[in-house]
């Protein structure tokens, strides 16, 4: 569903749509320019997340996971 809503562009803006349209549309260019922009901002919004995830572990994170580890390796081994 298409809605009209009026927003300004610069002109520069406005003259490099106009000039990259092709056959289409001044409207379908900025629809379809919009949608790439919010896709790329999303798939950034991921790959930060994914990054900040995957991050190197800091110092105190590796000895409390190397503590849960060999705790755990101690509960194992009493259970044979």
């Amino acid at each position: 569903m298409r809605t009209t809503k009026c927003l300004s562009l610069d002109e520069s803006l406005l003259h490099q749509v106009e000039q990259t349209k092709g056959k289409a549309s001044t409207s379908e260019r900025v629809n379809v320019l919009l949608k790439t922009a919010l896709e790329w901002e999303r798939r950034q919004g991921l790959y930060a997340e994914s990054e900040a995830f995957f991050a190197p572990e800091l110092d105190g994170d590796k000895a409390e996971r190397k503590a849960f580890q060999a705790a755990s390796m101690r509960s194992l081994a009493r259970e044979d």
